[in-house]
């Protein structure tokens, strides 16, 4: 199955090194290219592409009300968007992790990297790395109101609500498997249970709604 993406850059070179690298690859290929946010949403509802490579500073509309517009539309629900920024810190990024983005790159992410994102989000991956879950989260649930826990997780069973935990403080399947003593497997069954339950689109929403339901908060982070 081919991977067809759409890039989303104000910058001409920046979507010439990507189309020129992502092209090469044998199962993915460049369906599009939008230089404003408006256009890629535009473009994303003409073509539905797998995954959006979508720049958060554009002229018109910014990518991050391009992303909100893309992941609320319900024909697009398939639709994987990974923000792209300069910092890994970029005061942006949680919010468009809440608007729906399923993860971010920086920009001068290595090559091999930026092809592996793109295979990992199209698989239904989140792609935050456990390191950058713990900074970025704490950093700006920390700066949000005090938690409130929200009626659907009572949906979840114990197990489920434990492990919901376990991805908001950014551990793997194989590292919630560890800590709870069963199969990756297993765990990887109750992570996306939970995911469903809480109508989360991907583990990195997964991430925030551990923030913003109480199940997790920055002060846990080690």
């Amino acid at each position: 199955m081919t991977i067809r993406v759409l890039l989303a850059d104000d910058q001409v070179l920046v979507r010439a090194g990507f189309r020129s690298l992502l092209d090469a690859q044998p199962d993915v290929t460049v369906v599009g290219e939008a230089d404003d946010g408006r256009a890629a949403v535009a473009l994303a509802r003409q073509l539905v592409p797998d995954v959006v490579l979508m720049d958060i500073r554009m002229p018109e509309l910014d990518g991050l009300a391009a992303t909100r517009m893309i992941t609320e539309d319900p024909v697009l629900a398939a639709v994987r968007i990974v923000v792209l920024t300069t910092f890994e810190l970029d005061e942006y990024v949680f919010e468009a992790l809440r608007s729906g983005a399923a993860g971010f790159l920086v920009k001068d992410t290595e090559p091999a990297e930026l092809v592996r994102a793109v295979r990992a989000v199209h698989n239904g991956d989140g792609l935050l790395s456990p390191g950058v879950t713990r900074r970025l989260i704490s950093e700006f649930a920390a700066r949000s109101k005090e938690p409130e826990e929200s009626a659907p997780l009572a949906r979840l069973t114990e197990r489920e609500r434990e492990v919901v935990a376990l991805v908001g403080l950014g551990l793997t399947n194989s590292e919630i498997a560890g800590r709870l003593v069963v199969s990756p497997l297993t765990a990887k069954t109750h992570v996306s249970r939970a995911m469903v339950k809480l109508g989360a689109r991907d583990r990195a929403q997964l991430v925030v709604l551990a923030y913003e339901s109480g199940l997790v908060r920055p002060g846990w982070l080690g």
